[in-house]
């Protein structure tokens, strides 16, 4: 009893010290990488952006959940739905990764993600892309910030390119077609990292009363066009990554995350 009441309370102690972490980390300290992308083939391909992280900022990087949240929300997009969706010569979900000036990479993605974007720093041409991509027609989900200072910090970078005066911040309600393309959503699911769910024993708010509440919150132009989704206070991408690491992470939060993401995927293709 004793030998696990300690290893409780280094698994707490860690997941507590992974989220101070994870503020600052130096700028830049994301860190771009020359990754090979597959060909664009005309199907749906997962498109993730990388970024740099500001020094302010609070997020571990663009990299979290890479590849296998990716490749997982592609295959269940593929099982659950009539899309195609792109497969290499194996058979493996083809997925790239880029940055925000990649015009010509850009034009091929109806669909673009970023991770831990509280952490997010963009310069002017990165502002510039993405604003370029969004009123062509693009649709951003940004995924897995907790608390206040990581939502304040995401906005004012977002608001680099989508000033407030004409792409308004709204709560998205439960009522939006969104949560509606092909599952009922009726409910906003808080969706821990399996690493914080585990070491704190089954905790879900992983900055406590700051994040006690997920909110789906948009970014829409004055037409009322949905540009950018944030997912704020939980993290969907681990309820994709996590699919094969345990029955009970997956059997508790997988469902749910997989309907919201497959929702999300459909409405940015057909919206």
């Amino acid at each position: 009893m004793k030998f696990v009441a300690l290893l409780t309370a280094v698994l707490i102690i860690g997941a507590a010290s992974a989220d101070a972490q994870r503020r600052g980390g130096g700028r830049f300290g994301g860190g771009m990488r020359n990754i090979k992308n597959p060909s664009y083939d005309g199907a749906f391909m997962f498109c993730r952006i990388m970024f740099n992280n500001a020094s302010n900022g609070d997020g571990a990087g663009w990299s979290v959940d890479w590849p296998r949240a990716d490749e997982n929300l592609s295959f269940r997009f593929s099982e659950l739905t009539r899309t195609p969706v792109s497969r290499g010569t194996a058979g493996e979900y083809n997925h790239v990764v880029i940055s925000l000036t990649d015009a010509a990479p850009l034009s091929h993605c109806p669909f673009i993600m970023m991770t831990e974007p509280g952490g997010a720093f963009f310069d002017q041409a990165e502002a510039a892309g993405l604003k370029t991509y969004l009123d062509k027609g693009g649709f951003l989900w940004a995924d897995d910030f907790w608390g206040d200072y990581a939502f304040e910090h995401w906005m004012n970078e977002v608001r680099k390119a989508l000033p407030s005066s004409d792409y308004p911040l709204i709560d998205v309600p439960l009522d939006h077609p969104l949560f509606h393309v092909l599952y009922d959503i009726k409910a906003i699911p808080q969706i821990p990292s399996i690493n914080f769910w585990y070491g704190t024993g089954g905790r879900t708010s992983e900055r406590g009363a700051d994040s006690a509440q997920p909110h789906v919150r948009a970014v829409s132009d004055r037409e009322g066009r949905v540009l950018v989704v944030m997912t704020h206070n939980t993290d969907f991408g681990d309820a994709f990554e996590r699919e094969g690491d345990s029955r009970e992470y997956f059997e508790t939060f997988a469902g749910a995350g997989y309907a919201f993401g497959v929702n999300t995927l459909l409405y940015s293709l057909t919206h």
